[in-house]
């Protein structure tokens, strides 16, 4: 046994150790609550570098969440790094089914039907395509089945329409099949989904279940593509199996192929996410997609999180539940067990309860702040947050009051999904703002004849009214003279502005009504710069919404149309269907705060207090007359597995697993008691017998359970030289508000000149790697050219003159007839390349050409002329800091020796467009030195700077903001 593979058995469990050495084959893991899934997998991966001599590229591991991802990748790199081994993190497919499916896209995007630059809906941009778009599906025929009829209104049916057209995705069905279908309904679903992939297609577009559509498509019709991706990928691990969809499976079996290392890792109890199309049949099935006994099964089954009264607790809970139908079982059998240690003799699982007269909420309140102040006065409890209320869902009313009231009584409430974006007093000051600033907004509500829309309400009082009355206080005075004649200025608009609403916002922030928001104390404060983010957040939706509404300007014509749209449809919609507030990935439970979360938002959490509210709850049923069609007459990829009658029970009992058991040290079952009439009963009757059987609260000695503190997550960020480092340098104002806030920035150009000739190199570049150099012609460059520029061109909506595109095409025709015949130089193109740092993960793209001997040389491309070697030094050493840092990143991740570092100057029309630098070891040492010292600046959030610079702020969407802050400078270190 070799040292590293003994360390490793003295740390891990039996099941465990198991689980990290059944390396060949199919294997599934199933891992309960608690059981350091995370440590085994972490520990799979570095046993089969370190021992199995596997290459870290040639391993694809998926995660459910960008944070999962994120966690398992700071842990695994962190463990390599440990051992002294090099490799990119790059190379690794690491990462969600989406963003590696995409990964997939992006490198074979030539085998399918997206082009480059193409654009990627989230959610909200998806329903709201459909919804612009509505008529089109309208006029299908039977179109109504789907998506209701006209009578439910254009958004409930965009709503519907998302749900049916995202389930064709997920299923992957057959398009086919269900335009020929017997049933009028999925003959028109199956309308439906051809009409919108022909508008994707039409607009470049991708939704987000798209993604995994399109990278099933290309591996089950491109079998030279498949053939590569099995070539490369030798083990395939796969974390939350329990929440798949049929797609991915299918993905997954692909990739496998006849090798078949594919690990899942999973929780059948655990199985949440059905309305997203997952289903638990995927983990419960999948020993029998392979031959007798050719499938390992371990149970990771000691919970290392929680006490054992808990775990108890739990155990009984899903045993109260009948798993199977006299044939199968729907459940894999197994029973969590504690950890070796000695734990508190005293019951952590209790109730909290109280009764209150209809509608009155007096004494459940007190009850609950109660619970808290006698936690807290145990001492126990060191930070509020400690603790964490999860519910079924947090949008509830009784659940919105309890919140606000904990908050007046002193106890702060994180709650970033309960749907307070707009209530948030930023943001109800910046809308009542810009309605102050179009006086014609009475008349945006006259747009259809007896419509009276509900949002228009917290228009008035929630938002205009507050806004008024703060103009009319001394201190917004100058607030007060530059809105007031800017207002007149749009109630008569005869000519086009220079600013769309976007602007407007950007010079509101200058006024101290919202800059407190924005300052240094409040973004240390409590409020964790809540406030700020949400103006960030808010900007993003106003740039959006112009980019969705193709307004550049204020245009006289269209300001009416503009306003209605914004109005009474884009923030109607937004605020009816909900908008997370900002979520810190490396912060789930933020400090001072309890926490009030989904269990959806809790799962794979842990917490040492968890207050579980929503025992009204009862099953309720997930599926549609739609989807029972589908199951029945055969459209889906397999018969119905679990039997309807039963999934809304399983389901429940899942969804308070999960709850239950995200507990360390006490779990609390709190019910707003009710004897079942009117607002209906509480506790149900799923939950009465076990919920009665608890002791209450008050019997439970609180001052002798001792409560862990909430686990830190150490995430490590990636950083770049170009979007962080150039941006923090040059500006850390710039990066507090644009990277840190995430403020969307609208003076920014696009630089589509530049892009547009990078990429079309690149075009080149690949083509040469390809080996098809004999095909690269002026008429194929030019045809690149063309697609490149429609394609970016569509997507940022922004536009080149006839005579800027010939010059752009000008650049790569010189750089073609220049390099032609050297092609034999291009080593490799646009590569990804990181660097583990002991704090962060340092990345950068290069293109690398041969160099003398065994050597390589870098290559940047710059699409300007070549500059004044004495006049811009400043600007070229800091291009020279940025090759030397590709260099170190090179060098450090491949062990190639970088001999020359290129800048190339496609401008150049006379000499040599080559800026050459020979490598400097010291040079190297200081920059990276330097970029340590960047980063631990803003890992510190230290974003004062010296001076301004005023060149920069010239074109700076903040500029408004910093010429009314109270600046005090000081010396930067260097």
């Amino acid at each position: 046994m070799t040292g590293a593979t003994s360390t490793l058995q003295s740390k891990a469990n039996s099941q465990q150790l198991e689980a990290i050495l059944a390396t060949n084959g199919p294997v599934l893991i199933i891992a309960g609550p608690g059981s350091g899934k995370t440590f085994t997998l972490v520990e799979r991966v570095v046993y089969l570098i370190t021992q199995k001599g596997v290459a870290p590229e040639s391993l694809f591991v998926v995660t459910f969440t960008d944070k999962a991802a994120r966690e398992l990748t700071t842990r695994i790199s962190t463990r390599l790094s440990d051992l002294g081994i090099k490799f990119n993190l790059n190379e690794m497919y690491l990462g969600t089914f989406h963003s590696i499916c995409l990964r997939i896209l992006e490198d074979f995007r030539e085998f399918t039907r997206l082009k480059r630059s193409f654009t990627l809906f989230d959610q909200f941009d998806q329903q709201y395509f459909l919804y612009q778009r509505i008529n089109e599906f309208r006029s299908l025929p039977d179109a109504q089945l789907v998506m209701g009829d006209d009578q439910t209104g254009r958004w409930a049916q965009s709503e519907h329409l998302l749900k049916w057209l995202n389930k064709v995705s997920e299923e992957a069905l057959n398009l086919a099949d269900l335009e020929a279908a017997l049933d009028v309904e999925v003959r028109a679903l199956g309308a439906c989904f051809r009409k919108y992939h022909e508008l994707l297609h039409e607009n470049n577009c991708l939704d987000f279940s798209g993604i995994q559509y399109e990278a099933l498509q290309l591996l089950e019709k491109r079998p030279e593509v498949l053939g590569q991706l099995r070539e490369k990928f030798s083990y395939l691990m796969v974390d939350e199996y329990q929440d798949t969809n049929t797609i991915q499976e299918r993905i997954l079996l692909l990739l496998a192929g006849d090798r078949g290392n594919l690990c899942v890792v999973g929780d059948d109890d655990q199985g949440l996410y059905r309305f997203r199309g997952a289903t638990i049949r995927n983990i419960l099935e999948f020993p029998t997609l392979f031959g007798e006994g050719q499938c390992k099964r371990v149970t990771l089954s000691v919970n290392y999180r929680s006490h054992p009264d808990i775990i108890r607790f739990y155990n009984e809970w899903m045993q109260d539940q009948t798993w199977d139908d006299g044939t199968r079982s729907f459940r894999f059998s197994k029973k969590i067990v504690p950890r070796d240690n000695e734990f508190p003799d005293v019951p952590t699982a209790v109730r909290l309860a109280a009764k209150d007269a209809s509608d009155d909420n007096a004494n459940w309140h007190s009850e609950v702040l109660a619970f808290l102040n006698s936690l807290k006065a145990s001492g126990r409890l060191s930070d509020w947050n400690q603790v964490a209320f999860l519910f079924r869902s947090v949008k509830n009313d009784r659940v919105v009051a309890l919140a606000r009231f904990l908050e007046t009584e002193g106890v702060p409430v994180y709650s970033p999904r309960s749907n307070m974006f707009f209530e948030r007093e930023e943001i109800r000051l910046m809308i009542g703002a810009l309605i102050f600033l179009f006086p014609q907004f009475p008349k945006v509500r006259q747009w259809a004849e007896g419509a009276q829309l509900d949002i228009w309400t917290y228009y008035d009082h929630t938002c205009f009214k507050p806004f008024t009355d703060e103009l009319r206080k001394p201190e917004n005075k100058r607030l007060l003279d530059w809105a007031r004649p800017l207002a007149k200025r749009h109630a008569v608009l005869a000519q086009n502005t220079d600013y769309a609403i976007s602007g407007l916002f950007y010079q509101l922030l200058q006024f101290p009504l919202f800059s407190r928001f924005l300052s240094e104390e409040a973004l240390l404060g409590v409020d964790k710069g809540r406030a700020a983010r949400n103006l960030g957040t808010f900007s993003k939706l106003l740039t959006k919404f112009e980019y969705l509404h193709y307004v550049s300007v204020l245009n006289p014509e269209f300001l009416e149309k503009n306003l209605r749209d914004l109005f009474n449809q884009f923030l109607r919609f937004l605020s009816d269907g909900g908008i997370g507030e900002y979520e810190d990935e490396a912060e789930y439970a933020p400090k001072g705060c309890v926490s009030f979360l989904t269990v959806h938002q809790s799962k794979g959490l842990e917490f040492p207090v968890v207050v579980c509210g929503s025992l009204e709850a009862v099953p309720r049923k997930q599926h549609a007359a739609l989807d029972e069609i589908l199951e029945d007459g055969g459209y889906l990829s397999k018969a119905r597995f679990e039997p309807l009658v039963h999934i809304k029970q399983f389901d429940f009992r899942r969804l308070f697993y999960t709850a239950f058991s995200r507990a360390q040290n006490l779990l609390v079952l709190a019910a707003q008691e009710r004897n079942g009439r009117g607002l209906g009963k509480s506790p149900s009757k799923y939950f009465e017998r076990l919920f009665y059987a608890l002791p209450s609260w008050r019997d439970v000695p609180m001052g002798e359970i001792t409560l862990e503190a909430v686990k830190e997550i150490a995430l490590k960020r990636e950083y770049s030289f170009t979007s962080h480092i150039t941006v923090f340098e040059n500006c850390a104002e710039q990066y507090r508000f644009f990277k840190e806030l995430e403020f969307a920035p609208i003076r920014e150009s696009p630089m589509l000149f530049g892009t547009l000739v990078h990429q079309t190199i690149e075009d080149i570049h690949k083509t040469v790697l390809r080996g098809d150099e004999g095909t690269i012609t002026f008429d194929a460059i030019k045809g690149w050219f063309s697609t490149n520029y429609a394609m970016l061109s569509k997507k940022e909506r922004v536009y080149l003159a006839p005579s800027s595109q010939q010059a752009a095409l000008l650049h790569v025709m010189r750089y073609y007839e220049r390099e032609n015949g050297n092609w034999d130089r291009i080593k490799e193109a646009e590569v990804e390349i990181s660097l583990v740092k002991d704090q962060y993960i340092l990345k950068g793209s290069v293109d690398l050409l041969r160099g003398e001997g065994d050597t390589v040389e870098i290559i940047d491309f710059k699409s300007e002329k070549k500059p004044d070697m004495e006049k811009d030094r400043n600007r070229l050493r800091q291009y020279q800091h940025q090759l030397e840092v590709y260099a170190h990143l090179v060098e450090e991740r491949t062990g190639q020796k970088v001999s020359r570092m290129h800048l190339y100057y496609t401008g150049e029309d006379g000499g040599n467009p080559y800026v050459s630098f020979t490598k400097d070891e010291r040079a190297i040492g200081k920059t990276i030195a330097d970029f340590d010292e960047i980063v631990n600046r803003i890992e510190i959030k230290d974003y004062q700077i010296s001076a301004r610079p005023t060149k920069l702020c010239q074109n700076c969407d903040m500029r408004p903001y910093c010429d009314n802050k109270d600046w005090n400078f000081r010396k930067t270190q260097k």
